[in-house]
């Protein structure tokens, strides 16, 4: 035997185990329109993440700490596409175990191919509806780092987000959305991720600040964002994201995609009316802050009730949406005194947890024959139901991050130290400055004041 032909019978068994087991597509089945919305939905939402939330975290945070505040949505971009298509999927969408989660069958995407699953979408390639899904997956973590922001360390950080994105995100997923999970079941609605994104990652951002504890000097120095014009443009493209997030939701290039479309845009104008006026109010000047905060505080909101409510009733929910959060951001967090860097928690939390229950008040079969009509119209068993499904997830993602977190910090030390944090986690934690230039080999405690670009040694020009 040739050392050519023994040499490719040993490799023939790992070359079939490695093997994708993929469904071809049958063409006939498919629908090209909606298959090219759903990609490009998936795109939209990926935008979401990178740049939206990275500019507009990034804009919201000290300048010292503006890489390091992108660099983590940057870097759950990367880990959580590689994690989703290893195991994430398949235990948010794999066949159901005993309604938790589902199995390892899709590991690796074995069996996901170019063939539709009828049990999500008959007419787009399975491939493209995990795909879509995969974006929603990367930007629930990302959400949760303006609950952290200037004060978690890169190592512990990786680990947290690698096992949240595992023990948190995919079996909630699998609960709501996943076939045979139990909120299914007992019919909670959420159209696009109102208890899956939203209440998971505002209630894991806060209990994640809280045990990080404050910033040093929360509360008697100043901490004011600073680069809004950033904030702004990242609210801008979250904006133009939701639209791919709600919209895109419906899985198809149909009425309910439209539906979705409008009442996406008329909640997050109404929301950025109700804070506005609720801070002119209460501070006596509306801030450019405030406007693009609203506007993402209904885009919150009418996550989960985007296809399952009319108009009018988008209106009703993005104004309440605005003050709520508002409130929360203002008033409830001063008082109370936790350290919610960007609000994750004020805005996510609070909005997606109203968003949840609005749908059991405004949902209506006349808008999608395949949901539940609210108390408004004749059901009020489904706010209960509604109910239900914000206490689990909120509970889940409590516990569950607590839990993580002290794991974490078995291994890892979770905070940086007073010193580093003074100088900035872009300096201590990546050698980089947002605006001097490129920081290369110079020890920490050779750099007395990253807010000061003179104090900074710059070994490598970086041209703009």
């Amino acid at each position: 035997m040739s050392k050519r032909v023994k040499y490719s019978f040993y490799l023939l068994p790992l070359l079939l185990l490695i093997a994708p087991g993929v469904a071809l597509a049958d063409d006939s089945s498919i629908n090209t329109g909606d298959t090219a919305f759903v990609l490009i939905s998936a795109a939209l939402v990926m935008i979401m993440t990178l740049p939206g939330v990275a500019l507009f975290y990034g804009g919201m945070v000290r300048r010292k700490n503006t890489l390091s505040t992108i660099m983590q949505s940057l870097f759950i971009m990367a880990l959580i596409s590689v994690q989703w298509v290893l195991w994430g999927y398949s235990i948010a969408f794999g066949p159901d175990k005993a309604h938790l989660f589902g199995s390892l069958a899709w590991l690796g995407l074995k069996g996901v191919g170019q063939a539709p699953n009828p049990d999500y979408s008959a007419t787009i390639p399975h491939l493209a509806f995990m795909a879509f899904q995969m974006m929603f997956a990367v930007i629930t973590p990302a959400l949760i780092t303006g609950a952290i922001a200037e004060r978690m360390r890169f190592p512990a950080f990786t680990a947290f987000t690698l096992l949240w994105a595992t023990l948190v995100y995919a079996p909630l997923a699998h609960w709501v959305w996943g076939v045979g999970g139990w909120m299914r079941n007992l019919g909670v609605l959420d159209f696009a991720g109102g208890t899956v994104v939203h209440i998971s990652s505002g209630v894991s951002g806060l209990i994640a600040a809280l045990m990080l504890g404050k910033r040093k000097g929360y509360g008697s120095e100043p901490m004011a964002p600073h680069n809004l014009p950033l904030t702004v443009l990242g609210a801008a493209l979250l904006w133009f994201g939701w639209f791919g997030f709600n919209a895109g939701s419906a899985l198809s290039a149909n009425g309910l995609a439209a539906s979705a479309f409008v009442v996406t845009n008329t909640a997050a104008a109404a929301a950025a009316l109700s804070w506005i006026i609720a801070e002119w109010f209460h501070q006596g000047k509306p801030t450019v802050l405030g406007g693009a905060s609203g506007l993402v505080a209904g885009l919150v909101a009418i996550t989960p009730a985007s296809g399952f409510v009319g108009i009018i009733s988008a209106v009703i929910i993005g104004l309440i949406a605005g003050i709520a959060c508002y409130l929360a951001v203002s008033v409830v967090k001063p008082r109370l005194g936790y350290d919610d860097s960007l609000d994750a928690f004020g805005v996510h939390g609070v909005g997606g947890t109203w968003g949840a229950l609005a749908t059991g008040l405004f949902a209506s079969k006349s808008i999608n024959s395949a949901g539940a009509d609210g108390l408004f119209f004749g059901n009020s068993h489904q706010l209960w139901i509604q109910f239900v499904g914000v206490v689990a997830s909120w509970l889940f993602a409590a516990v569950m991050t607590f839990v993580i977190l002290k794991t974490v910090g078995l291994f890892f030390k979770l905070r940086v130290s007073e010193d580093e944090e003074v100088q900035g986690l872009d300096i201590t934690q990546h050698g980089e400055d947002a605006y001097s230039g490129m920081v290369v080999g110079v020890p920490v405690n050779n750099i007395q004041n990253p807010a000061d670009s003179s104090s900074v040694v710059i070994t490598r020009e970086v041209s703009v």
